[in-house]
C-alpha cells in the first residue's frame, strides 16, 4: 500500500507538473492565431476558423483510437509521440504565409494532440481516487489558468516582433515537454488489462448513457471555442491592442486561483454533479446571451468574468463525472471518446463562429453571432436537464 500511495503521489505530480508545461506552450499559439492571420494579414474569419475547426476536429475525433492505442500498449509511446508532432506543427505553423501551410500546420498539431491527450487523461483518473478527484480537477484547473495567461503573455509580447517567434517558441516547449515524459516517466499501463484495439470502442460505444452524455456536451464545448476565435477579435476591436488577450487570460488566472477550489469543495457539500454542470452552462449562456448588447470595454470583461465563473463550476463536476463513468478496463478508450464531444462543439464554433462573424459584418449586424450561441446553449441546457432527469446513473449523488 506504500508503494501504491506514493506512486500515484509521483504520478499526480508529475501530471500537474507536465500540464503546466502543455498548457504554457498551447496558450502561447493558439489564442494569437486570429489576431494573425485575420486582424494583421486581413484573411476571413470563415477560413481561419475552418483551420481552427480542423486541429480541433482531429484531436478530438481521433482520440478515441489513440486510446485504444494507450490501452494496448501503454501510455508512454503515444504521449511522447503526440509532443513532438505537436511540435513540429507550432514550427510549420511559424512559416504559414498561405492558407494550405495553416492548414497543415494545424492538421500536425490535431494529430498530435489526439495522441497524446487520452493517455495523459487515463493517467488522472489511474493515479486519484474518486474521493480526491474533484479537488484535483479543480486544482489542475487552477494551474492551468495562470499557465494559460503566462503563454499568452509570453506570445502577445513575441507577436510584436513576428509571429514566426511564436510558433518557435511554441515548438520548443513541446519538444521539452516530450523529453520529460520520455526520461521522467515509466511506460504506464492505463487499463486495468491489455485489450483488443477494437474491443473497447465497442465497449464505449455500445454505453448509450455515456455516449448521449458525451454527444450533448458538443453545446458546451460550442461556447467555449469562442474564446479562441471571436473574443479575442471582439478585446482587438474594443481596446485597439492585441495586449487585451492576455489581459482576458490574466482575469481567467484570478477568478481560477481565488474561486475555483473553494467552489469545487462548496459543490461536493452541497450540490450533485449535475447541479454543478447546469449552473455553469446557464451562466455561459447568460454571458454570451449579454455580450450581443454590450459595446464597452469594461462590460465586456464583466461579461467574460461571468463566463469564465460557469466554466469554473461546471469544469471539475463535468471532468469528474466522464472520469467516474470510464470503464477501468478500457479506461483511455473512454477518455478518448470524452473528447468527441470537444471534437464536434469545438468544430462547430470555430467554422460557425467565423462563418457568423462574417455574415454579421457583411449585413452590418455584429449582435447576430452571440444570439445564435446563446440560442445554442440554451438548448444544451434543456438536453442535459432531461438527460440527468431520465438517466440518474450518470450522476452520482454526489462527487
Amino acid at each position: 500500500m506504500i508503494a501504491i500511495s506514493k506512486i500515484r503521489r509521483q504520478g499526480k505530480i508529475f501530471i500537474l507538473a507536465d500540464n503546466m508545461l502543455v498548457v504554457f506552450g498551447f496558450f502561447a499559439v493558439f489564442p494569437l492565431i486570429s489576431l494573425h492571420f485575420i486582424d494583421q494579414l486581413g484573411w476571413a474569419a470563415s477560413l481561419v476558423g475552418m483551420s481552427l475547426a480542423l486541429r480541433q476536429f482531429v484531436q478530438q475525433g481521433l482520440a478515441i483510437g489513440a486510446g485504444s492505442l494507450a490501452d494496448r500498449f501503454g501510455a508512454k509511446p503515444l504521449i511522447v509521440a503526440g509532443m513532438l508532432l505537436r511540435a513540429a506543427g507550432f514550427v510549420v505553423m511559424a512559416q504559414a504565409h498561405t492558407l494550405w501551410w495553416l492548414v497543415i500546420s494545424c492538421l500536425l498539431s490535431g494529430l498530435g494532440g489526439a495522441l497524446f491527450d487520452p493517455p495523459r487523461a487515463a493517467l488522472i483518473a489511474k493515479f486519484t481516487r474518486p474521493a480526491e478527484r474533484n479537488r484535483f480537477y479543480a486544482l489542475l484547473i487552477s494551474l492551468e489558468s495562470a499557465c494559460a495567461v503566462g503563454g499568452a503573455l509570453a506570445g502577445g509580447w513575441l507577436l510584436r516582433f513576428d509571429f514566426a517567434w511564436v510558433g518557435w517558441m511554441g515548438g520548443m516547449v513541446f519538444t521539452l515537454a516530450a523529453l520529460g515524459n520520455a526520461v521522467l516517466i515509466p511506460n504506464y499501463r492505463v487499463s486495468i488489462r491489455r485489450s483488443q484495439l477494437l474491443h473497447g470502442i465497442g465497449q464505449v460505444l455500445a454505453d448509450r448513457p455515456f455516449r448521449n452524455f458525451v454527444l450533448t456536451l458538443s453545446g458546451y464545448y460550442l461556447l467555449g471555442a469562442q474564446i479562441m476565435l471571436l473574443v479575442p477579435i471582439t478585446l482587438k476591436q474594443l481596446s485597439g491592442t492585441s495586449e487585451a488577450v492576455s489581459w482576458m487570460y490574466t482575469l481567467d488566472t484570478l477568478l481560477s486561483l481565488a474561486l475555483l477550489y473553494p467552489l469545487a469543495r462548496l459543490g461536493e457539500k452541497y450540490a450533485s454533479l449535475n447541479t454543478r454542470i447546469s449552473l455553469g452552462l446557464a451562466l455561459m449562456t447568460l454571458s454570451m446571451l449579454m455580450l450581443a448588447f454590450t459595446h464597452t470595454l469594461p462590460l465586456v470583461f464583466v461579461l467574460l468574468a461571468l463566463f469564465y465563473i460557469g466554466s469554473i463550476v461546471a469544469e471539475p463536476a463535468r471532468e469528474t463525472l466522464i472520469a467516474s463513468q470510464a470503464n477501468p478496463h478500457h479506461r483511455a478508450t473512454y477518455m478518448g471518446f470524452s473528447k468527441i464531444g470537444l471534437a464536434l462543439g469545438g468544430a462547430a464554433g470555430h467554422i460557425g463562429g467565423g462563418w457568423l462573424y462574417d455574415l454579421g459584418r457583411i449585413h452590418g449586424e455584429p449582435r447576430l453571432p452571440w444570439l445564435v450561441l446563446a440560442c445554442i446553449g440554451a438548448t444544451t441546457l434543456l438536453t442535459l436537464q432531461w438527460q440527468f432527469r431520465r438517466r440518474s446513473r450518470l450522476v452520482p449523488a454526489r462527487a
